[in-house]
């Protein structure tokens, strides 16, 4: 039974369970996303878990559960299934939408855009509205209603995109800043020191098999041969002490302890080729140390290595889980006046089991000093200091202080 759903028509749906299907035609400057929000009454989300998309592609009721694109021809469809027998009590609906984040611009350039919505023998055809440069969109809505599974044709357009959408829901969304376009969740770029990202880790066996952190920077032109940083991973375990992770004498493991392992040293970098240092950490870190894991990583210089600003040669961070991407890219003020400083701290990282929290943080060494990064717990927090053993390709030369790692 085919049934056509005008913007604003609702009716009944035969059965509880089914599948949401949207499609349209395939383009290389289109990044069309699919996202399901589970709210309460108020319209709002309890918390993030109820976002379902594809970091996140089911929720733990499994009222909703994302599936992955698939391209057929030219066309590409975005699906969701949905069991809304299953809906928590305090879950009063599913609202279905879309963003385009591609260069493509809003989706007026979205052609051939269509939705269905398949109960067993049940098709619902959602005629789409006319769109210009909107670039989020709600496309309907999944609910019960007096005992009756219902759904709503809405289509009702956004300027905001993903941003306005996770607002309208009651999710808060770090942007990089107000004259970007919409933030997009495969590609977050954090740049002050309070702001801060999280990723939701996936299970079974479609998850990631790593986490990529990298650190790349560039020459800066000073006709010096001293463009050589480190990528420094510091790692303060569940027990409260601290592991460090540095090439090439302290490269790390993967699939033993301390679970990170550094790729390896990068000498320098040239004006036509920036140099990148990588660490891949084994996303169970946290289960395999027993506990909540923060990492904080730093670039160095050491002064053997010749004196230089570190903030001239600009570097940033990268972290990468599956397609999700979390940039760190601290404005060093292009590094005047920082002629002593040898370490910035460019990112801290929190893991606790099913998350990571990722923030930039753009602390710096006392100038003149070769101190290490240092993180300790004060409660729930994790606190960074710059006083830890002085370190150098992963050696210690002290343990002042009683400073010590392992």
């Amino acid at each position: 039974m085919n049934q056509a759903l005008q913007p604003g028509q609702n009716t009944a749906l035969s059965q509880a369970r089914g599948q949401v299907r949207v499609s349209h035609t395939a383009s290389a400057d289109l990044d069309v996303n699919l996202t399901a929000f589970l709210v309460t009454a108020s319209g709002k989300v309890i918390n993030d878990n109820d976002m379902v998309f594809f970091n996140a592609p089911q929720h733990a009721s499994g009222a909703a559960t994302f599936v992955a694109p698939a391209a057929s021809g030219t066309t590409l469809s975005h699906c969701i299934d949905f069991d809304l027998s299953r809906l928590p009590a305090e879950i009063v609906k599913i609202a279905v939408t879309l963003t385009q984040d591609g260069s493509a611009g809003g989706f007026a350039s979205v052609r051939d855009l269509q939705a269905q919505i398949v109960a067993g023998s049940q098709t619902l055809e959602l005629t789409a509205g006319a769109f210009s440069a909107e670039t989020g969109i709600i496309v309907l809505e999944l609910y019960v209603r007096n005992g009756e599974n219902k759904a709503r044709a809405v289509w009702q357009g956004f300027n905001s995109g993903l941003e306005g959408l996770c607002n309208l829901y009651g999710i808060e969304v770090e942007a990089p800043a107000p004259a970007t376009p919409p933030v997009s969740l495969k590609k977050v770029t954090l740049t002050k020191p309070d702001a801060h990202h999280k990723v939701s880790l996936i299970k079974g066996s479609a998850a990631p098999k790593s986490i990529r952190v990298s650190a790349t920077w560039i020459d800066n032109g000073d006709g010096e041969d001293n463009d050589d940083l480190d990528l420094r991973i510091g790692i303060l375990r569940p027990d409260g002490q601290m592991s460090l992770v540095c090439a090439p004498d302290n490269p790390g493991a993967f699939d033993a302890y301390p679970w990170i392992r550094h790729s390896g040293d990068v000498v320098a970098a040239s004006a036509s080729a920036p140099a990148t240092e990588t660490v891949e950490i084994n996303p169970a870190i946290s289960r395999l140390m027993g506990g909540k894991v923060a990492i904080v990583c730093s670039v160095y210089s050491a002064v053997s290595n010749g004196a230089v600003s570190v903030a001239s040669l600009q570097p940033t961070m990268r972290m990468e889980y599956g397609e999700q991407v979390v940039d760190c890219a601290y404005d060093f003020n292009n590094g005047e006046d920082d002629e002593g400083i040898y370490t910035y701290v460019i990112g801290l990282i929190e893991i606790d089991e099913d998350s990571i929290v990722l923030r930039p943080a753009g602390v710096t060494s006392e100038e003149g000093s070769e101190d290490t990064p240092w993180l300790t717990r004060k409660g729930d927090n994790v606190v960074l200091t710059m006083d830890g053993p002085w370190v150098f390709k992963g050696k210690p030369a002290s343990s002042k202080k009683g400073k010590r790692y392992v």
